[in-house]
């Protein structure tokens, strides 16, 4: 299995790809950590249901697009809006 090059080969990519995603998530929580810190300044509320709604919404739709299962890209989305909002409430609470 070690001389298999093509599963080796696979396997770059998808180390690759996972480098990637976890840079693009850093990135999305640094821009969502200053929404949060402004959001507790602006003494506005930590969650925005209806944008939630439209997100989630709007990303099921490109997973249907990319022939990607979009109950999984909605439980993913779900799991990071649940992380920011948790972050913006402890932003708000100081």
């Amino acid at each position: 299995m070690a001389d298999d090059l093509q599963l080796a080969k696979f396997r770059r990519s998808i180390d690759n790809i996972d480098a990637a995603l976890i840079h693009m998530l850093a990135e999305r929580f640094r821009i969502t950590q200053a929404v949060g810190e402004y959001k507790a300044k602006a003494t506005l509320p930590p969650a925005d249901p209806a944008r939630e709604e439209r997100q989630i919404a709007r990303l099921r739709k490109l997973s249907e697009e990319a022939d990607l299962d979009p109950e999984f890209s909605e439980k993913f989305l779900r799991f990071i809006i649940d992380e920011v909002i948790r972050h913006h409430e402890k932003a708000r609470e100081g």
